[in-house]
Order: structure tokens, then C-alpha cells, then sequence
């Protein structure tokens, strides 16, 4: 049985923000490893309580990093069988809870990148922006549309060329996205001379 963590229980949070994933236990005085999804992973705990999305609230006690993840440990866990019951478990935040304040113009939460449609400059709609994933080899935005399938897309200088948060939108090149095969493919771009090519 799995021992409540701390005092608060969540209320449904209204902008989940994914903060952390459990891995497995680490000794015996209930600490856990943990892939922490901050820029500074030992930061984890400076966003306050954490929440799961069965409505337990985690705080941070202690943290240090290890090797490719952070150990932590959270009130009210203190033995390896309560640590190893966290296995899995992802953890979150609000996302009004994490500091705008200290972003530069040019910087962004992925998160925010949620929702935005993306479109080429012609105007043309290539879905909105589900999710940004990152699987080793690079930051990649998932984009959905209505009746298709979704796809992935670079999250490169090359293909995202503008973001406009205040805007909704964010400025694709549908080629260096991958999206179309050549340059003839383009919505509206005029269809280059047939011809021999020159000696």
C-alpha cells in the first residue's frame, strides 16, 4: 500500500506541465532516480509540490544528481518498498507555477508551443501543435490535423522558422519539415519551366 504524500491532494490541475518521471529505487531510506524534464534537473524541487495524476502531492526534500538522472527524496517516503511503489509515476506541476519572468523575448516553455497551428508562408495549415518530444536525436514537434494522421516535424531553425505565441501560429518551411518531397509539391508556388536541361 502506497502511504499518503504529504498534506495537500490536487485538485484537477487546469494546465498539467510534465516535470519528472520515477524510475527506480535508490537504497534503502526511500529514495527514488528520477528523469527530471527541467533545464536544470537539481532544480526540480524549486517549483514547489509536485503532483501525480491520482491526486498526490509530492514535496522535495532532498535532491542530487546521478549519472544521466537526479535522486531524490520525498516527504513522507522512507523506505525502499514505499520508493519502489513510485516506479513510473510521472509527476507535474501547474503551469502558472513556472517563472515567466525569468524568460528572455526570444524564449519559450514547450508547453506553450501546445495548441499553436502551423502554417507556411503562403498561409497554408499543417495542423497544430500536440506535443514536443525529444528521442536522442533532437527536439521534434508532433503536429495533428483533422482527418490525418499526425506527424513529426523538426524542431529546427530550418523548419520552424518563426514563433508567434501572441499569434497562435508558428511559421513552417514545409520542405526542410519534411512535410513535402520537392519543391513542386508547395501549395501555390509556381511550377518550375518543363525543358531539356543545359549541357
Amino acid at each position: 500500500m502506497i502511504p499518503a504524500i504529504g498534506e495537500e491532494t490536487m485538485t484537477k490541475l487546469q494546465n498539467p506541465v510534465l516535470m519528472a518521471t520515477i524510475g527506480a529505487a535508490q537504497g534503502l531510506r526511500g529514495e527514488v532516480r528520477a528523469r527530471a524534464y527541467t533545464s536544470d534537473p537539481a532544480a526540480l524541487g524549486d517549483y514547489g509540490h509536485l503532483h501525480s495524476t491520482d491526486g498526490r502531492s509530492f514535496e522535495v526534500l532532498e535532491i542530487r544528481e546521478a549519472k544521466n538522472v537526479v535522486v531524490v527524496r520525498f516527504r513522507g517516503v522512507n523506505d525502499r518498498n514505499a520508493a519502489e511503489a513510485l516506479n513510473g509515476l510521472e509527476l507535474y506541476i501547474e503551469r502558472d507555477n513556472l517563472p515567466d519572468d525569468e524568460l528572455d523575448d526570444d524564449e519559450f516553455f514547450y508547453t506553450d508551443l501546445e495548441g499553436l497551428e502551423a502554417v507556411d508562408d503562403e498561409g497554408t495549415g499543417y495542423g497544430t501543435v500536440s506535443g514536443v518530444y525529444d528521442f536522442g536525436a533532437g527536439d521534434l514537434l508532433e503536429l495533428k490535423g483533422p482527418g490525418k494522421r499526425p506527424v513529426l516535424i523538426p524542431f529546427s531553425e530550418a523548419a520552424v522558422l518563426e514563433i508567434d505565441l501572441e499569434g497562435g501560429k508558428i511559421l513552417i518551411d514545409p520542405l526542410a519539415a519534411g512535410l513535402v518531397d520537392n519543391p513542386d509539391d508547395l501549395i501555390g508556388k509556381p511550377e518550375k519551366p518543363q525543358g531539356k536541361p543545359k549541357k
